[in-house]
């Protein structure tokens, strides 16, 4: 009866949503040529051009209507059309270097996949954290905030989420009294879509929205952001909001009382034998994993000792995902092969629409800048008359209720260069307002749709909506208070 109403729903939705994606598409369309024909805001030709061009890309972000990527590529073929920049120049931005930096990144984060290095660290990490309802959740919390860094979010959410339903299972086989098993459900979930949203923050490449902003800082003040001074900066907020997360869910807002029992700790034993020891590829892809790590933390140590050379982050994570591709992963089986750690077919379960959507965002930004609208924008919000530590709260805020509705790294694309131009209007370091916009928008938790994370486990059917804002408003406001301070007073010592 129930795989009937399913079918019958999925019946009806096919056409719909067909049609509905055809109705958001011409939406988009209508304000942009509106815009176009209209010019509202009295501007030349180019400049209400590279505004139409925007209202039609980030209302079809908005809405969904399209692919990210499929609309990142729209000014390869609306730049040149209407006169707004060359194609040689439009496609210069979708080689940026910081698109490599991420490639790199995302190399490395598919050789840990691939040889299951994720799933033994997380289990490690579980085990010592303990087996009482609260510990498990720590462990959660901890495993996927550290792995994070390293992975995507939305790849981090994935391989967590079939062990937390796993654990789940086998804490629900031996039922204790006055224990509450739907809060330590609810929270489990919440803590892997979290924990993998918060954990990203802490590294330039942890999550799409960083990566975002540093190409666009660095292409507008040609100023390098090192890969040590955002972590630096960055890692003590996200372990506050990591340690913030485990208090509001299981000291607070959802109790489960569940004591540690054994079937928990033989369970994720089982898990753990199951993986044996420690594989060769496994060795090889850690070696690499903490040689790269290493010279992205200490590149300006070795870029001081010598002057053959000099390092930057991008060519850190080049160098770390050709070594990949170059070192055997030693054997297979049993047997002795030089197949590589990594092979190009694995790359086919890379996220490449990634690269192409910072490219367009790049490309797009550019365009705004060159005919002078960010600078415009810049000048009338820097208007408003309040303090620096008031206007990096109020950027915090409207990025991370704004990111709610608004894909992160879209929204990161649009608003990188207007919070540049009130910072250089009000005459401070533009990092001031840039770096808390970033974050904020990767904190977003009351909704599913507000990160990828949340929309997976939002469909475990272990969460109900009411469950999810009301944790994510508690986060949220955590989040832009630790946000601001420590961007305004940790901050100028870091950065200067």
């Amino acid at each position: 009866m129930d795989s009937g109403h399913g079918n019958m729903m999925e019946a009806d939705s096919k056409p719909w949503n067909k049609y509905q994606n055809l109705i958001l598409i011409g939406v988009a369309v209508f304000l942009s040529l509106g815009c176009w024909l209209t010019d509202p805001l009295d501007l030349d030709s180019r400049a209400n051009a590279v505004v139409s061009v925007a209202v039609l890309m980030v209302s079809l972000w908005v809405m969904d209507a399209l692919p990210m990527p499929v609309v990142a590529i729209l000014p390869l073929v609306l730049f040149p059309l209407l006169g707004i920049s060359s194609l040689e120049k439009t496609a210069g931005s979708y080689a940026n270097p910081v698109i490599y930096l991420f490639f790199g990144g995302f190399m490395l984060g598919l050789a840990i996949e691939k040889w299951h290095l994720h799933r033994r660290i997380a289990l490690h990490i579980i085990r010592a954290t303990g087996t009482s309802g609260d510990r498990i959740v720590l462990g959660f919390i901890l495993a996927t905030g550290l792995i994070s860094m390293w992975l995507s979010n939305t790849a981090t959410t994935m391989m967590m989420y079939p062990i937390a339903l796993s654990v789940i299972s086998v804490i629900a086989r031996n039922p204790q009294q006055n224990s509450n098993y739907p809060y330590f459900n609810l929270s489990i979930m919440l803590a892997i879509a979290y924990a993998s949203n918060i954990g990203g923050i802490a590294t330039i490449i942890g999550t799409p929205p960083n990566v975002a902003y540093i190409g666009y800082f660095r292409s507008k003040y040609q100023t390098d952001i090192d890969f040590m001074s955002w972590m630096a900066l960055c890692l003590p907020i996200s372990l506050l909001l990591l340690g913030s997360l485990y208090l509001v869910m299981v000291k607070w807002l959802y109790p489960s009382r569940i004591r540690a029992d054994q079937s928990s700790s033989l369970y994720i034993s089982q898990e753990l034998d199951s993986l044996g020891r420690l594989t060769t590829p496994e060795r090889r892809v850690l070696v690499i994993f903490i040689l790269t790590a290493g010279m992205w933390i200490f590149r300006a140590l070795i870029n001081d000792a010598q002057t053959w050379f000099k390092l930057d982050d991008t060519i850190i994570a080049l160098i770390g995902a050709i070594l990949l591709f170059l070192v055997p992963s030693g054997s297979d089986t049993g047997k002795k092969t030089f197949r590589p750690l990594l092979e190009w077919e694995d790359t086919s379960r890379m996220a490449w629409g990634i690269l192409l959507l910072f490219g367009g965002g790049i490309s797009l930004a550019q365009a705004l800048e060159d005919v002078g609208l960010i600078s415009q924008l810049g000048s009338w919000l820097g208007n408003i008359r309040s303090s620096p530590v008031a206007m990096i709260f109020l950027i915090s805020i409207l990025s991370i209720f704004i990111s709610e509705v608004m894909s992160n790294v879209a929204q990161v694309i649009v608003f990188a260069p207007v919070v540049s131009s009130v910072a250089d209007n009000m005459g401070i370091d533009p990092l001031l307002l840039g770096i808390p916009m970033t974050l904020a928008a990767s904190c977003a938790g009351m909704l599913p749709m507000g990160t990828p994370p949340n929309a997976i486990v939002f469909g475990s059917n272990h969460i109900k909506m009411k469950d999810m804002v009301r944790v994510g408003l508690v986060m949220n406001l955590i989040a832009v208070v630790v946000i601001t301070m420590f961007v305004w007073l940790v901050k100028p010592m870091i950065f200067g």
